[in-house]
């Protein structure tokens, strides 16, 4: 027999499920189908896959409203920071409440954010590369109330040329460092000319400027974070005073973050906080007015969902949410603050705890607040939206439809 007739006799006896299998669509099982239909009855935590992240509805709500009557109280604006959730649900319940808009720090975000209808969008990062500017300049002609910071002359100067092509007038902040090296121009005489430049380009408009306390927002104690926040910001209010005194439109001072929003009233006129619509344990531990130790001012709503997937040891348990699901050492247990975290590799994370009284067993589920919200936000496609253990909404995460289950 010649090898070409053996290997077709060889295929033939293959048992069916080794033989090439038929073309069809993609598999959709029970809860992805209840799922595309917005039917979400009897849909608990125990149904879902994970790792997933899980957003605590009530949690979620409690922070927006706090934030949103903290801004009507004390008269400064909220133009929330995207970074954080990556999602238009979440920037339309802002909206909703009050806020004039959200801060991006993608040209991506800020297209998925003006596609869904969200007008007042900042882009915080410079536009640099022929790429970023063209883009700048679409969105502007598509969606007027559209900004975006310059801290460079040249930057400037690029964009007056797109805008001018594009035959579109973009708005533009001029970024002013506040004590946070990786962008802003210096303040003062500096920053005067930018801004001066920017006001006298055809295809610019001057709206203001912004200056981003980066070091501040995280600074520990209520009292250092404040005096941070101030010094950081010193610079900028006087170049707004040199602006104004040179007769130059800037009505904006936009900045701040979570963990100053109570501090720069005053100072500026919006807010970029973001974090605090899920929080995380690295802002949790910041400490608040009142509290050295512990940030009260809002809720944790956000957790990633995972499974125990081996326990053989003593005080020691496998899950299966690990360095992909961007686990911590830092990330804290749910209703569990005797338990501490260690990754175990791409798909593993350990669960490492002393009480003997209160183990864990294979399939238990387990939620852990992530300690950075932009990195944790980054790698999932969904928000579970739950109300107690009852999932009452899937929100996507920048339009992503991604693997329907892990």
């Amino acid at each position: 027999m010649n090898s070409r007739r053996s290997f077709l006799s060889f295929a033939a006896a293959l048992p069916a499920f080794a033989k090439p299998a038929a073309k069809s669509g993609p598999i959709i099982n029970d809860l992805e189908a209840k799922l595309a239909r917005k039917d979400f009855r009897n849909i608990s935590l125990d149904d879902l896959p994970t790792p997933a992240m899980v957003l605590d509805l009530d949690a979620f709500d409690y922070n927006l409203k706090k934030m949103a009557d903290h801004c009507k109280r004390t008269g400064i604006d909220l133009r929330g920071h995207v970074k954080i959730h990556k999602s238009p649900e979440v920037s339309k319940r802002q909206v909703a409440l009050g806020a004039i808009g959200v801060c991006c720090a993608t040209i991506a975000e800020c297209e998925l954010m003006v596609n869904h209808g969200i007008k007042g969008v900042l882009f915080t990062c410079q536009p640099t590369g022929m790429n970023k500017i063209k883009r700048v300049a679409a969105l502007s002609k598509h969606e007027p109330t559209f900004m975006t910071a310059v801290d460079d002359p040249i930057i400037a100067r690029q964009l007056q040329e797109a805008a001018a092509a594009a035959g579109t007038r973009v708005n533009v902040v001029v970024d002013v460092y506040a004590g946070l090296v990786r962008q802003g121009c210096p303040p003062g005489n500096f920053a005067l000319k930018l801004a001066q430049q920017v006001d006298s380009s055809k295809n610019l408009k001057l709206m203001g400027l912004m200056a981003y306390s980066g070091m501040a927002s995280h600074t520990k104690t209520f009292e250092k974070r404040k005096q941070r926040s101030q010094e950081d910001l010193a610079g900028m209010l006087e170049t707004h005073e040199m602006c104004k005194k040179s007769g130059l439109p800037v009505a904006i001072k936009t900045g701040g973050s979570t963990g100053t929003y109570n501090i720069d009233v005053g100072s500026l006129t919006e807010l970029q906080a973001g974090s605090y619509i899920f929080m995380d344990t690295l802002y949790i531990h910041v400490g608040g007015q009142g509290d050295d130790a512990v940030y009260h001012d809002f809720k944790p709503a956000l957790t990633v969902l995972s499974t125990v997937v081996s326990k053989q040891r003593d005080g020691l348990a496998s899950i299966d949410a690990g360095n992909k699901a961007m686990l911590k050492p830092t990330d804290a247990v749910k209703g569990r603050p005797d338990v501490t975290i260690d990754n175990q590799g791409a798909e593993y994370g350990l669960l490492k705890w002393k009480d003997g009284d209160r183990d864990y067993k294979v399939g238990d589920k387990v939620e852990i607040y992530p300690s950075n919200l932009d990195t944790s936000t980054n790698v999932y496609d969904r928000y579970y939206v739950a109300k107690n253990d009852q999932i009452v909404d899937v929100w996507p995460i920048m339009d992503r439809a991604g693997a329907p289950q892990r």
